[in-house]
């Protein structure tokens, strides 16, 4: 095989990788802190794509693993260099533009979002871009095809522009800090017993092949295996608490992070003007629940560019870039 250009988008638990073509897509779950394969996986790809170029974007430098997102910048940067050659790889920065050399080294943090907001803004226009993964969702204001969003991570927590949640990783616990079940309120146990995952497979919002993270007990992932985890939320197990009951906590969850999601983006609509959403990522269900709560237009990157490609945007979008 060869793909003349690909993207890859680097974060701490999943590299995602396309073409800019859009006919390849890849996800490889590839927790940076914890003996990660990524320096092999990478050049794997490298000898099994021999791509002429590579754009790439990333999240990853945050993994607690590294003493400073530079350390973590460099890391990523050795091992993508290392697999494809250096004259091949471009890095995208936070303002969505490439950038060579080790110059402005800290701008490549936490950009894969500006790579979408950038492509979102040449061929859609003026919008709010929502981006809900498996770990965080990005809400990027786009304006005259440059966004207008916070440049760092830190910035964009304070101004709503970045909601540390997302449809796998997130512990319910961080979620919810109350359930109702039968017998009233109930409060939950702050242990990493369930998370995201478990309550969007109960709901049908996701599948098995979709859990492509880490289960909290290591255990399987079917239905049962997420019942059991969700009931230890409230320290119970399947003998104490009842099936419909943890279909309600499930319920709860993906009712928590609609309403958050929808404060979120009422916020940054208001500030910026705009009234128009583009949704894409693993969660465009909930993007598309939260614009229907706030009379927002909604324009889902599934139907515009395809659903694979929805769940690895920023990678497609670098790609897409850099072969233009």
């Amino acid at each position: 095989m060869n793909f003349k250009v690909i993207g890859l988008d680097i974060g701490g638990a999943n590299t995602k990788l396309a073409s800019s073509d859009g006919t390849l897509v890849e996800l490889h779950y590839l927790p940076l802190w914890k003996n990660t394969r990524l320096p092999e996986v990478l050049r794997e790809i490298a000898q099994k794509l021999q791509p002429e170029k590579v754009a790439v974007v990333m999240t990853g430098e945050l993994a607690d693993c590294f003493e400073n997102k530079k350390q973590g910048i460099r890391f990523i940067k050795e091992a993508v260099d290392s697999a494809f050659g250096s004259s091949k790889v471009s890095y995208m920065n936070n303002m969505g533009r490439f950038q060579t050399g080790t110059d402005g080294l800290r701008d490549l943090a936490a950009a894969n979002w500006a790579a979408s907001a950038r492509l979102v803004g040449a061929e859609i226009g003026d919008c709010i871009f929502v981006d809900v993964g498996s770990t965080t969702s990005d809400i990027i204001p786009i304006i005259s095809g440059e966004h207008k969003a916070g440049l760092t991570d830190f910035e964009r927590l304070m101004r709503s522009e970045l909601i540390y949640a997302g449809t796998l990783r997130t512990n319910l616990a961080a979620l919810l800090e109350k359930v109702n079940v039968k017998q009233g309120w109930c409060r939950t146990a702050s242990e990493l017993f369930a998370t995201t995952a478990d309550a969007y497979l109960l709901l049908g919002n996701i599948d098995e092949s979709m859990y492509t993270c880490e289960t909290a007990d290591g255990a399987g992932r079917s239905k049962t295996d997420a019942m059991r985890r969700i009931a230890r939320l409230v320290c119970a197990d399947l003998s104490e608490i009842r099936e419909e009951e943890i279909y309600g906590i499930a319920g709860q969850v993906k009712e928590k992070q609609v309403s958050t999601l929808a404060e979120a983006l009422s916020e940054v609509a208001e500030r910026n003007g705009l009234k128009r959403v583009v949704a894409a990522g693993l969660g465009e269900f909930l993007i598309k629940e939260a614009t229907e709560k706030l009379g927002l237009e909604c324009i889902s990157v599934s139907g515009h560019w395809g659903e694979e490609i929805s769940k690895v945007f920023p990678a497609y979008a670098a790609a897409r870039l850099l072969d233009a």
